[in-house]
């Protein structure tokens, strides 16, 4: 059914939006999707930068010093 929708369908569609919601709404709307975007972003790159740190922690050289110096 929705492979049959052409350019004059999304068009139509995208006027009985506007008429119904208004600017005002739809560019509200795209801003908070747009904050929600990049709150996830920000997210997923910290989740990132931690599960580095905790493999910086685990990959960390213990060896003793007196052990360092005789290799």
């Amino acid at each position: 059914m929705l492979n049959n929708i052409g350019l004059p369908g999304l068009l139509l569609i995208a006027v009985v939006v506007l008429v119904l919601f208004g600017r005002g709404k739809i560019s509200g709307l795209m801003g908070e999707v747009g904050k929600g975007i990049t709150s996830f972003k920000k997210g997923v790159s910290e989740g990132t930068k931690e599960i580095e740190d905790e493999a910086a922690q685990v990959a960390k050289d213990v060896t003793p010093e007196e052990e360092k110096d005789k290799v």
